[in-house]
């Protein structure tokens, strides 16, 4: 099936001289018609001779993060199918055809390989577990399940490459290709493989719990841009039942009883409470007809592509 398909494989590095010359040697074996493409995002080590002697297209992100290093790749490289994976050598190179065929064959946007644990020190208990909460959580807002949200390792169509927003700098870049898929309902698969741990004297770059935090505010934000009525009506309930109770108790109770009104704070404080929630429901309505728009101009930019 792809014999007549240019493939990108794309590979973002920081500080990854011990492994990349593998990792870019195993891909062109493997996808020898392919071209596999380096973007180095200031490392201060060899990574980015190490890669151009192994035989990759080697080029620089001056702005730190992988977010940034994947948006400059989608910018500046023109394939029909593109491979992304890590140089770190945790990820199974073998299925990487795999991957392609069943994209193109398929005609799927995007192919995510999902990560099964080989030891503690592939894959720690604290990253299994966040995994875990956050892939749930997208679920959970966006109706369906994806096992492993934060997989680098995908194969992605060019229609989905050139429309992709790409807002994240750092890791949170890996959750948006799934929130962005399952919101715009593209049609993609998953499959499942082995993940393997670091080869000794490589570092991995991720930071649970500051990665984590990030993620998290990530997630939350998308909910407000992704679901917009649903998060401000919610929002909006929670201001106008606080405000109603609140003016309840010390405003409008007190002033049957007695006839006056003697906590003008309270009275201040429950009306803009009520009034907030108005506005927020509003919002909601206004950032509502926005991603409408905003859906219909992605689905005009993805329909002007083939693959």
């Amino acid at each position: 099936m792809i014999k007549n398909i240019e493939v990108a494989v794309l590979i973002p590095c920081y500080n990854e001289e011990r492994t990349i010359a593998n990792v870019v040697t195993e891909y062109k074996n493997i996808l020898p018609n392919s071209t596999v493409y380096v973007y180095d995002n200031n490392s201060d080590d060899e990574t980015r001779i190490v890669a151009k002697n192994a035989g990759a297209v080697v080029r620089s992100e001056e702005y730190q993060g992988k977010g940034n290093v994947i948006r400059r790749m989608f910018s500046d490289i023109e394939a029909d199918v593109y491979l992304i994976v890590d140089g770190d050598m945790t990820y199974d190179s073998s299925v990487a055809r795999l991957m392609v065929d069943k994209l193109v064959s398929n005609n799927l946007d995007m192919v995510i390989c999902a990560r099964s644990k080989v030891s503690d020190s592939a894959y720690r208990s604290g990253h299994k577990m966040g995994n875990y909460f956050f892939s749930s959580a997208v679920a959970l807002i966006f109706g369906k399940k994806i096992t492993d949200i934060l997989t680098g390792y995908k194969a992605l169509s060019r229609r989905f490459v050139k429309t992709f927003p790409a807002h994240g700098h750092g890791f949170d870049i890996e959750h948006e290709f799934t929130v962005h898929s399952l919101e715009m309902r593209l049609p993609i698969a998953e499959i499942t493989t082995e993940y393997f741990p670091r080869p000794d004297g490589s570092k991995s770059k991720l930071s649970t719990y500051k990665d984590g935090v990030k993620i998290l505010f990530s997630i939350f934000k998308l909910l407000f841009t992704e679901k917009p009525f649903l998060s401000f009506s919610f929002v909006a309930l929670l201001l106008l039942s606080i405000g109603a109770t609140w003016g309840w108790k010390y405003v409008v109770y007190p002033w049957i009883l007695t006839g006056n009104i003697v906590a003008f704070s309270s009275a201040i404080l429950a009306t803009g409470l009520i009034i907030l929630s108005f506005l927020m429901f509003s919002t909601g309505l206004i950032v509502q007809a926005t991603k409408k728009h905003r859906k219909e101009s992605f689905r005009y930019n993805y329909l002007r592509y083939k693959i």
